[in-house]
């Protein structure tokens, strides 16, 4: 889908974090909780994990599309999104580690396509963790669910080979786009990719789907504002930060 439509399609999902708006005023732990079955995972970040014990640096690379960042320019300081908000939340949890993290906004670009760039940018960056959220740009163009899977499949085995653990991230919720956008093959198939890697599966889609449906946001809303945005993103970095905790098997010694 890369016709004048795909473009239009592309900027309801670029603007759906600028569409909610909350039940409760204020950006508080309470005001989006995650059911525990949510943040389940039965993949594990031993690196993770080897470097807290040992007070190493945590160095985390999230790699993702527009929909990573609420900043309009590409890879630039933004400590709204959930990325930075990740990064504070960590730090809090973590307050005798240090924590560096780093992103890089693939935007328009596929799975496939980012692949490609995989083997230089880990060789540049040599994380701990790599956190690669996917899927937008793909279910936007329509591309193939098979192709996709494999070009998944490929991008985890490459940055399993180059030595960092891995986390994916699924497409983000959005009622305005459902009619528009099949978002469940490409969800299915990243399920299916993270079982197959034993690599821990943040389900952003679901997380956001329970946040809609218990009423913490209305993401049908017409209501425009980046600061409703900020919350979202706020929300969904705390949820990261517990589910990397949880996935590296961190007992509470090793969180304070």
């Amino acid at each position: 889908m890369k016709s004048d439509s795909g473009l239009i399609l592309g900027l309801i999902v670029l603007a759906g974090l600028l569409t909610v708006a909350p039940a409760r005023a204020e950006d508080t732990p309470e005001s989006c909780q995650v059911p525990d079955y949510l943040l389940a995972s039965e993949g594990a970040l031993p690196k993770v994990a080897e470097a807290i014990k040992s007070g190493h640096l945590l160095d985390i690379l999230v790699i993702g599309s527009r929909s990573s960042t609420i900043n309009p320019t590409p890879n630039t300081s933004d400590a709204t999104a959930y990325p930075g908000r990740l990064q504070i939340a960590l730090k809090q949890k973590l307050p005798s580690i240090a924590v560096n993290l780093s992103v890089e906004i693939q935007a328009k670009k596929t799975a496939e396509e980012v692949v490609a760039g995989l083997p230089q940018l880990m060789e540049s960056k040599k994380p701990t963790l790599v956190i690669w959220q996917t899927g937008t740009v793909d279910a936007m163009r329509s591309v193939d669910p098979d192709d996709f899977r494999t070009a998944v499949d490929d991008g985890v085995a490459a940055l399993q080979s180059a030595g960092t653990d891995v986390v994916l991230v699924n497409l983000q919720y959005s009622p305005r786009t459902e009619t528009m956008i099949s978002a469940p093959p490409y969800l299915d198939n990243m399920r299916a990719v993270a079982q197959q890697h034993d690599v821990p599966l943040f389900d952003r889609f679901a997380i956001m789907h329970h946040w809609n449906d218990s009423g913490d946001f209305d993401l049908l809303s017409t209501f425009h504002g980046v600061e409703l945005a900020k919350r979202v993103h706020g929300c969904l970095g705390r949820a990261l930060s517990k589910f990397v905790i949880d996935a590296a098997h961190l007992g509470q010694a090793q969180q304070n």
